[in-house]
């Protein structure tokens, strides 16, 4: 079945660097869309950012410049490396595998930067 597992989340000061790692099974990852999301406490989920099946990128505004989404299709994994963190990127990050459908969600891993 498919499967999306997140890891790599932790406590880390303002400044530091975290990478997401999500692995994946069960489907053919090379041919789907992924994207990384998070969801701060109180708040809505959303989209932090995202890479094509073809290596094409996009970035939430508040984490342009900071962070960088990449792939490895051998691997059948996505990555999410996290620099410049501030205390308001603390949340639950999420792999999602968006297109094409259905779509799947990880369980999350949780950031939390803080002094």
């Amino acid at each position: 079945q498919v499967q999306l597992v997140e890891s790599g989340g932790g406590l880390v000061q303002p400044g530091g660097s975290l990478r997401l790692e999500c692995t994946t099974s069960g489907f053919d990852f090379a041919g789907y869309d992924m994207d990384w999301y998070r969801q701060a406490p109180g708040k809505q989920r959303e989209l932090v950012a995202g890479i094509t099946r073809s290596g094409t990128t996009n970035y939430a505004d508040s984490v342009k410049g900071r962070f960088l989404i990449f792939r490895d299709d051998d691997e059948k994994m996505v990555f999410l490396q996290m620099n410049s963190l501030k205390p308001e990127d603390t949340g639950v990050y999420y792999c999602h595998r968006y297109s094409p459908p259905p779509e799947y969600w990880g369980r999350g891993t949780q950031v939390t930067v803080s002094s």
